[in-house]
């Protein structure tokens, strides 16, 4: 199994950064596409940003293109999400994701099959 453990949420005025972190353990944590989606209260929770287990190829929400970049350090089993020129409405819970080894990348929730327990972040306008 793969387990992921998040931080970096916070509360931020709109325009700052902040920097999301997802650290994976497990036997095939290396091998794993991950990604990143997000939910706002009574909203369908959302696709972010995703990455191949080798980094070498990204895809990004419409929403978040140009801001938000997804990258990997498999040495040390970590994700980041760099948010910048945030929005209010990115306000959301934040939710770290990882596929099965034969997935290439996890750009729906039925791609999913590890979630991590979410972190939250505020953008104030």
């Amino acid at each position: 199994q793969v387990q992921l453990v998040e931080s970096g949420g916070g509360l931020v005025q709109a325009g700052g950064s902040l920097r999301l972190s997802c650290v994976a353990s497990g036997r095939t944590a290396r091998r794993s596409p991950m990604g990143w989606f997000r939910q706002a209260p009574g909203k369908e929770r959302e696709f972010v940003a995703a990455i191949t287990w080798s980094g070498g190829s990204t895809y990004y929400a419409d929403s978040v293109k140009g801001r938000f970049t997804i990258s990997r350090d498999n040495a040390k089993n970590t994700v980041y999400l760099q948010m910048n020129s945030l929005k209010p409405e990115d306000t959301a819970v934040y939710y770290c994701a990882a596929g099965l080894e034969g997935t290439i990348m996890v750009v729906t929730t039925s791609t999913v099959y590890y979630w991590g327990q979410g972190t939250q972040v505020t953008v104030s306008s």
